[in-house]
């Protein structure tokens, strides 16, 4: 099946885009997600021998929303959005990014035990990138991060709070590494 079909029968809102191979995508019918135009996606060892190979993931909850800017590139990446993510333009996800505005699960054991309280009790946080950003392969954004303007996160990093624009982070948690030029 082609990305075409995939992306319109999702109800994704898209634009022009290039692609490798074909992403899983799935948009519930109050969730929204929109592409904006030269959106570039290699899915698996066809498009990008990262390692790790997979399809991309775009996943739109209930009532959640993606929105993912001009001139994006993303490489065996998943983004699941049970709430909010919103990715700028001009940015470069390296292979196997993931990006979750969501814990999944209730932190609460006793929870997790009862579907429905489990689902009840997670916590979701908006996810923001912004522009011209870029993060690199294997990384990993949870929820509530927002990422500035022209940044830049190492790879295997997992980003768990703010990262300002103009900053290098990196590590495991991702620590401030240096300041960056704007002009760089």
């Amino acid at each position: 099946m082609s990305t075409w079909i995939v992306l319109f029968c999702n109800n994704v809102q898209f634009q022009r885009f290039q692609t490798t191979g074909v992403p899983y995508v799935s948009v519930a019918k109050s969730g929204s997600c929109s592409i904006e135009s030269n959106f570039r996606m290699n899915n698996g060892n066809l498009g990008n021998p990262i390692g790790r190979p997979q399809r991309c993931i775009l996943f739109v909850d209930r009532g959640a929303s993606l929105s993912i800017g001009k001139n994006v590139g993303i490489s065996s990446t998943a983004i699941v959005a049970h709430h909010q993510i919103t990715i700028g333009n001009n940015v470069k996800l390296g292979g196997g990014v993931c990006i979750y505005d969501t814990d999944f699960h209730s932190l609460d054991p006793k929870s997790r035990q009862n579907a429905s309280e489990d689902s009840a009790q997670k916590i979701n946080k908006p996810v923001s990138i912004g522009n011209n950003v870029f993060i690199g392969a294997h990384s990993t954004i949870l929820k509530g991060v927002s990422i500035g303007d022209n940044s830049i996160i190492g790879a295997c990093s997992v980003v768990t709070k703010n990262i300002p624009e103009n900053e290098i982070w990196a590590g495991n948690p991702a620590k401030f590494i240096k300041k960056q030029s704007a002009d760089a």
